[in-house]
């Protein structure tokens, strides 16, 4: 099935393989900078939108939503929930209560959106302004015809064997397996005022909440937009392996099972949060409101080429799979791919090898291999524990530096630099004008985290 508008056709050429949130933010951006562009999927718009799940919680903050207002796209801030700051509580062995922060996002805020009504409206737009919709299964045999009537193919998807056209970065992926089992549900139930959530913070539901418990995994609650119900809430867990929590997600199987399973988690486990939790509620309308399962951080080459030669590029997920344990898969495929538009907009040359690849090493120095190092900084890389206690113990003694910590999510650029624990000390020291080893010494264990008194006030209403 092919949708098509008649527009004058440009001279230069580009062809995009996936139609998620990456793949159809760089047609539209190809197309908007004088393209002639066909995006290619495997199911039609109606089944992106409705048959399928939201692939994670796609929380951006603002760098991302720079990029997507360069492309002149809705970056969502002015309709979504805002999350204006991350609340952080960790639990070590035996589920001892030991650090607690609660970090403002410094000059951004942060917002998390239903990748399918993203990448639905900008399908929509891309077919209005004259962008060539084709609905089939892109396989490395048709790849090799497509890369050669185009002059650009970006190749935003893995599926169909695509993703073996470019090679592991063995250098740039540590991990032979998933870090962890995922398991997400997004609800309805609870509002977002200064009552919700209010014992982790002042700012109550206008701040997301994460937990770590040192022997189960990680647990995340966030405002979130959904396709349909509109403002909500998202859920997502981290199981490690082998935990009690990995065989608690394996059991999912719907959207009303994951929801239980999500508040026996909490009252077994995080019951400083658990009134907030019982009170949400499952969005019966999707049946696709949640989704399991686990991704083995991987980065890949940025170009490959096809049975025939010709030179493809890899684009988000393809180029670099993140655990999303720290909210990078989304920020980075928007970057990436507003980079290579501007790039490809004022390039008068054949997108050869060589241009592909030089494109790709700016991304990797201006964020991916940051992006890749946060990721394993949140999943307790046994390379960057010292590192990461040290970093999370200064931010439960000074606010300034949880502010700095929880802003690493949005510019991880910053812990490049950090390979010891003396440089994670000068990153202290550099943020809060104090010696850190002064200020590590004032580091007190929680001891006991408050505990929620929330009422629920919507179901009351």
């Amino acid at each position: 099935m092919t949708t098509q508008n008649s527009v004058p056709r440009s001279i230069r050429s580009a062809a995009v393989i996936g139609a998620g949130q990456t793949g159809v933010t760089a047609a539209l951006g190809l197309l908007d900078a004088g393209f002639d562009v066909t995006l290619y999927s495997n199911r039609d718009q109606r089944a992106l939108r409705d048959d399928v799940p939201a692939t994670g919680t796609a929380l951006e903050f603002g760098i991302a939503q720079q990029a997507e207002s360069a492309l002149g796209l809705d970056n969502y801030t002015a309709r979504a929930p805002r999350h204006t700051g991350l609340s952080v509580r960790i639990a070590g062995p035996d589920r001892a209560e030991l650090i607690q922060f609660d970090g403002n996002f410094d000059g951004y805020v942060g917002v998390a959106v239903d990748t399918r009504l993203k990448a639905d409206e900008r399908l929509t737009a891309f077919q209005e302004r004259g962008g060539r919709f084709v609905v089939e299964q892109v396989t490395p045999d048709s790849l090799d015809a497509i890369a050669a009537d185009n002059a650009l193919t970006l190749v935003a998807t893995g599926r169909g064997g695509l993703s073996d056209l470019f090679p592991i970065d063995a250098s740039r992926t540590p991990y032979d397996a998933p870090q962890r089992s995922l398991l997400t549900v997004t609800v309805t139930g609870i509002g977002y005022g200064r009552d919700v959530f209010a014992h982790r913070s002042p700012a109550g539901g206008a701040h997301s909440g994460f937990s770590i418990l040192a022997e189960q995994g990680e647990a995340w609650w966030g405002p979130y937009l959904h396709k349909d119900a509109g403002p909500s809430w998202a859920f997502l867990g981290w199981a490690r392996p082998g935990s009690e929590w990995e065989t608690r997600f394996a059991a999912a199987d719907s959207a009303e099972s994951a929801h239980r399973i999500v508040q026996d988690l909490y009252r077994d486990f995080i019951d400083w949060d658990l009134p907030e939790v019982l009170a949400t509620e499952v969005i019966t309308d999707d049946p696709h409101s949640w989704l399991k399962g686990a991704v083995r951080p991987v980065v890949r080459a940025g170009v490959g080429r096809t049975a025939g030669g010709h030179v493809v590029a890899s684009l988000g997920d393809t180029s670099a799979a993140y655990d999303p344990i720290a909210g990078q898969g989304a920020q980075s495929g928007l970057i990436q791919a507003q980079r290579l538009v501007a790039a490809a907009a004022v390039h008068d040359g054949p997108f050869d090898e060589a241009w592909l690849a030089e494109q790709y090493a700016g991304f990797l120095a201006v964020r991916g291999d940051a992006a890749n190092k946060v990721t394993r900084l949140f999943l307790g890389d046994p390379e960057l524990a010292e590192i990461g206690n040290t970093l999370f113990a200064a931010a439960s003694v000074d606010p300034k530096f949880a502010a700095a910590l929880v802003g690493l999510l949005h510019h991880p650029q910053p812990l490049l630099a950090i390979d010891s624990v003396a440089a994670a000390g000068e990153f202290i020291a550099r943020v809060t004008g104090e010696d850190a080893t002064a200020l590590l010494g004032r580091f007190v264990p929680a001891g006991t985290f408050a505990r929620s008194t929330f009422t629920n006030a919507l179901a009351n209403a």
